[in-house]
C-alpha cells in the first residue's frame, strides 16, 4: 500500500515538477518512491494508482488523518464503528478512540512510549511473554524481536483491522504472533497456571475498562505467572494533576493483596512493576 498524509498531499500539490520521489509507508524504511505529476489530468500517479488533485487538496487540509492506495482506489485509515477508531499520522502511528490517543505523543513518540514499557520488565530470549491489550502491536512485536514466545490479545476487532492497515503492525501477521481476539478478563482464564514468565498489562484507562484493573483480574494474572515472573502495568496519571487522584497507589494496593511483592512505580513509563515471589 502507498500512504499518503497531509505532508506529502502538500509536497505533491506544491511540486514544480512532473515527478517527485517521496516516502511512502510512512517512513518505515528509508525507500522513496516516483509519483508522476500530470497537471493536464489534474492527477498523481502513484505505484498503486492515480489520485485526483481534488482528492489530494482534501488530504492536504486533514492533518489529522492517515489515508491509503489500495486496488487503486483512496482510502481513509478510520473506522466508524461504535465508535470512532483512527491512525494518527505520528511517526509510528498510534490509534485514536474516540478522540482518545492508544499512545503518550507529547513527550515521546509511540515507539519510544513501548521501549519505556516493555525495558522494566527486561525480557530475555526464549521466554514466554503474554501482551494482554495489543492495539498497534508495538508491545508484542518488541518482545518477539527479543526472542520471546509472544501471545497477544485484542478485544476490539476495529482495532485489530487497523492494525492491518498500519505498515508498522505489519510483523504481527506473519505468523510468529498468536492473536487471541476477546475480552483479556475472559481470555486470561484460558491460560494454565504458571504458563508465562512476563505479562505486559496495558489497558485502556480505568474509566473505559475498570474489570481490567481489579483484583479479581490481577489474581489471575498472579496465576499464569511463573514465580519469578515480573508485571508491567501501565496505569497513566488520570486525575492525578487536577483532582489529586492517584490510581497507581490502589493499583499498587491490589497487587499486594493479590501476593506480588517488590511493588514499585516505573515513573518515566507511568506505571507499574510487581514480581510473583518464587516461594
Amino acid at each position: 500500500m502507498n500512504y499518503i498524509t497531509s505532508k506529502i498531499a502538500k509536497k505533491i500539490l506544491n511540486s514544480q515538477y512532473e515527478e517527485i520521489f517521496l516516502n511512502l509507508d510512512l517512513n518505515k524504511t528509508e525507500k522513496k518512491e516516483k509519483i508522476i505529476i500530470d497537471r493536464e489530468k489534474e492527477v498523481a500517479k502513484f505505484p498503486e494508482g492515480e489520485v485526483s488533485f481534488d482528492i489530494l487538496k482534501k488530504i492536504a487540509k486533514d492533518e489529522g488523518h492517515i489515508y491509503f492506495i489500495k486496488d487503486g482506489e483512496v482510502f481513509k485509515a478510520a473506522i466508524s464503528n461504535n465508535g470512532y477508531y483512527k491512525l494518527v499520522p505520528t511517526i509510528p502511528p498510534t490509534i485514536e478512540i474516540n478522540g482518545i490517543r492508544m499512545h503518550r505523543t507529547k513527550e515521546f513518540n509511540p515507539y519510544q512510549d513501548t521501549l519505556n514499557k516493555i525495558n522494566t520488565v527486561k525480557i530475555k530470549k526464549g521466554e514466554k511473554v503474554l501482551d494482554t491489550c495489543m492495539g498497534l502491536g508495538y508491545t508484542a512485536i518488541e518482545a518477539y524481536k527479543r526472542g520471546a514466545e509472544v501471545i497477544t490479545i485484542e478485544k476490539n476487532p476495529n482495532v485489530l483491522e487497523l492494525a492491518k492497515i498500519n505498515p508498522y503492525s505489519e510483523e504481527l501477521f506473519k505468523g510468529g504472533i498468536k492473536i487471541i481476539l476477546g475480552d483479556a478478563y475472559d481470555v486470561i482464564k484460558t491460560f494454565k497456571d504458571e504458563e508465562f514468565d512476563v505479562v505486559i498489562h496495558d489497558p485502556p484507562r480505568f474509566s473505559l475498562a475498570g474489570h481490567l484493573y481489579s483484583e479479581d483480574f490481577y489474581k489471575e494474572i498472579f496465576r499464569v505467572l511463573k514465580p519469578g515472573g515480573r508485571l508491567f502495568h501501565y496505569v497513566g496519571n488520570p486525575g492525578k494533576k487536577y483532582r489529586g487522584k492517584d490510581l497507581q497507589k490502589g493499583v499498587m494496593e491490589r497487587l499486594r493483596k493479590v501476593g506480588f511483592v517488590n511493588v514499585r512505580r516505573v515513573e518515566e513509563a507511568l506505571g507499574v512493576v510487581a514480581i510473583k515471589p518464587k516461594d
